[in-house]
């Protein structure tokens, strides 16, 4: 009994010791994350690209050689997209900033009122300039202050600019080091894994590593063709701004119902006030529904399937906790995390379903418990078409 008691009292202290190091963990990715944006980027990049490393180094190709190749390939890719995307991009933003005196008049003529009628709150008031200024008497220490605190967020976007220059000069550096050396990196982390538990940990982390990379590499085809497929399709139907509509839509698609939303109210909105028709309106219904289709029908059952296996409520609850937690760093491993964590719960669903906990302990004088005796003794429910009556 003291043995046992020993035991058990071991295997907690254990147990603490490691969620203790999850939460150091934790901790210290909260103050390092702004630093670690680039790194996990970058292995994000290294770990995708090793698969066709590996297969050009199986082809007679040293190390060396594949990784340049698969680096040249991934950074002419990027390069011809910023060189077809920034200029077309560029005039989109200022399209849209040339129409915004638009935005602004339709807003105050049209939207607002019709708020105003439907919901009886007084909106329009709120926007005037008088109304504005004497509002700003009325708080002008306020107003001092969160002129103060205006400019100090502006020093500090300088830095974070700066540091964001800092993180893309990084980014492909860093991407190279990891396409050399994943395999050592991967050979270094195993060699530190427990030996009773190399097998588990080897399962799990194959699992993981197929789950993401199909997951991922789907995604990101799916993102693409979606951003094309609404961008091209509301500027075909005359949006002024539809391929910056489009291309928003495609980077938020990684989200659930939040790429289609974006083209529905943003689309709408440009719709409604550019033309003021209801047959523009239509227009992008249209769009949204032709998206909607091919991607339910051929894109997400082809190329993505199930193969992160979270419902799409998770998915945005991963996203949302990931950012409120750790900014954009959170936001990018966001699915990675929750792919692996899925993992890990089926394998915890599977040890506690083959666990004593689940089966029931047997009885002290070898008679099985009522649990056992009712599976043994309850006969098996007949299945449809064998012929039984």
């Amino acid at each position: 009994m003291e043995r046992s008691a020993n035991r058990e009292l071991a295997n907690f202290l254990r147990r603490l010791q490691w969620a203790l190091c999850a939460l150091a963990v934790g901790w210290l990715v909260w103050l390092l994350a702004p630093v670690l944006t680039p790194f996990v980027l970058a292995a994000l990049l290294g770990w995708l690209g090793d698969p066709l490393v590996d297969r050009l180094e199986r082809s007679c190709r040293s190390r060396n050689a594949s990784v340049i190749l698969v680096f040249s390939v991934m950074a002419a890719l990027v390069l011809l997209g910023l060189l077809l995307l920034l200029p077309l991009l560029q005039r989109q933003v200022v399209t849209l900033v040339a129409s915004l005196p638009g935005y602004r008049d339709w807003l105050v003529g049209t939207g607002l009122p019709w708020l105003e009628r439907k919901t009886g709150l007084q909106l329009v008031g709120w926007l005037d300039p008088q109304h504005l200024i004497a509002l700003m008497r009325a708080h002008w220490e306020q107003a001092g202050g969160t002129a103060a605190t205006l400019l100090g967020y502006l020093s500090r976007s300088g830095f974070a600019l700066l540091a964001w220059i800092a993180n893309i000069v990084l980014l492909p550096v860093l991407t190279f080091f990891f396409l050399r050396d994943w395999d050592l990196i991967v050979e270094r982390v195993a060699a530190l894994v427990p030996r009773d538990h190399t097998a588990t940990v080897s399962r799990l982390a194959h699992e993981s590593s197929q789950v993401l990379g199909g997951f991922l590499r789907g995604q990101l085809l799916v993102m693409l063709i979606l951003g094309v497929l609404y961008g091209a399709g509301l500027a075909a139907i005359g949006l002024d701004v539809g391929i910056l509509i489009g291309v928003v839509a495609g980077v938020l698609t990684f989200v659930p119902y939040l790429g289609p939303a974006t083209v529905i109210v943003l689309g709408g909105l440009a719709a409604l006030i550019q033309y003021g028709d209801w047959q523009h309106l239509v227009g992008v219904l249209a769009v949204f529904g032709v998206g909607q289709v091919i991607e339910s029908v051929w894109l997400t059952p082809k190329i993505v399937g199930d193969r992160i296996g979270l419902h799409p409520a998770a998915v945005i609850f991963a996203v949302l906790a990931g950012g409120q937690l750790f900014g954009f760093l959170g936001m990018l491993l966001a699915l990675p995390v929750a792919a692996i964590a899925n993992v890990l719960l089926r394998y915890a669903h599977e040890r506690y379903t083959h666990s004593r906990l689940y089966a029931g302990q047997p009885a002290a004088d070898g008679v099985p418990s009522p649990m056992v005796v009712a599976t043994e003794i309850a006969p098996a429910p007949p299945i449809p078409g064998d012929g039984a009556t």
